[in-house]
């Protein structure tokens, strides 16, 4: 079962399926753009005294880059400045809309981000003073603000979307999760998660009937808080990543 945005569904169920795999798609959140993106608007017009935009979903560049369309602006505003990106998937996400990351740290958690961008600006000395723009969602982790803070940086979080429960009927999914005809369920952040708790109920989600598939240590977090019993954490934290998980578990 995957769980994550339809729109985001494809790539992971036509791996899964490729491999041999019955993928049910069934997504439990959707992506929403907040509709007062004014403060996005005046910092990509002023793009220039930020040193760093951090991308750190796909989700914030496809919104980002839809709007600086819809607002008569190019990708050349991010010419003057320096591009992070965490994972493989945000990144290709920029290259599909003409913008390279300058930077992809090799864990692709905030963490990670963080220590990298240190490193990229010569130490915290480097750092101090930059002004860096974080994109996010609108409940986001302040762990890479926070972080960057600490080191002397100037950020600016602007929440461009936020990630909403879908109003579907999951009765039949409870139902077949009981009778243990689901596998593993897919989980690619914290948002899908606690939104997929919320419609199967506790006792389908605590059953330990299914294996829980998750991209990374914050999800396997979260999934674990929510009493998810047997979880499976991908390595890498990717899609791919997470495929190669599911194999080896059943293998």
């Amino acid at each position: 079962m995957v769980t994550r945005a339809r729109e985001q569904a494809a790539d992971l169920v036509r791996a899964l399926e490729t491999l041999g795999a019955e993928a049910i798609v069934a997504p439990v959140i959707r992506i929403q753009p907040l509709e007062n993106l004014g403060s996005l608007r005046a910092a990509l017009t002023g793009l220039s005294a930020y040193r760093w935009v951090v991308f750190t979903s796909q989700n914030a560049v496809q919104i980002v880059l839809d709007r600086l369309v819809a607002w008569g602006l190019a990708t050349r505003v991010f010419a003057s400045t320096r591009i992070a990106a965490i994972g493989s998937v945000t990144a290709d996400a920029l290259r599909k809309r003409g913008l390279t990351p300058t930077l992809v740290p090799d864990e692709f958690v905030a963490e990670a981000l963080v220590d990298a961008l240190v490193s990229a600006s010569g130490g915290t000395a480097g750092l101090a003073g930059a002004r860096v723009l974080v994109p996010s969602a609108e409940d986001a982790r302040e762990v890479l603000s926070d972080a960057l803070r600490r080191h002397g940086a100037t950020v600016e979080s602007i929440p461009v979307y936020r990630t909403v429960p879908v109003q579907s009927d999951f009765t039949g999914l409870v139902s077949e999760i009981l009778a243990q005809r689901i596998d593993a369920i897919t989980f690619t952040s914290s948002s899908t998660v606690r939104s997929f708790v919320s419609l199967v109920g506790p006792d389908a989600a605590t059953s330990g009937r299914f294996v829980a598939a998750t991209i990374g240590p914050i999800t396997a977090g979260t999934a674990r808080e929510l009493g998810l019993p047997e979880i499976l954490e991908a390595v890498p934290h990717t899609v791919p990543g997470l495929v190669d998980s599911l194999v080896k578990r059943f293998a």
